[in-house]
């Protein structure tokens, strides 16, 4: 796995998995350039949808094996864990 692909709080997670097969994180997934055919078919193969040569961001909910095949491809940027956001308190 290429740890400097990955944001802090992914490699903070991916450290604390039990299943690494199991497709639990959701993450935005960076490429550079926009994917070519192979590099499309191969983020559909690991469950990545709407893969277009338009794009060169993309969301998927993936394992960590996964994540760690990604990290390895020369055309991935960078892969950041989503967060869960909560609404603002207005006081």
């Amino acid at each position: 796995m290429n740890y400097q692909k990955l944001d802090a709080p992914l490699a903070m997670a991916l450290n604390r998995v039990q299943d690494s097969d199991e497709p639990r994180f959701v993450v935005f997934i960076h490429t550079e350039p926009a994917p070519d055919e192979a590099a499309a078919a191969f983020l559909e193969r690991m469950g990545v949808s709407g893969v277009t040569r338009e794009r060169d961001v993309f969301s998927a909910k993936l394992s960590a094996n996964a994540i760690a095949q990604l990290s390895e491809q020369s055309w991935v940027q960078y892969i950041r864990l989503s967060q869960q956001l909560r609404p603002v308190q207005r006081r």
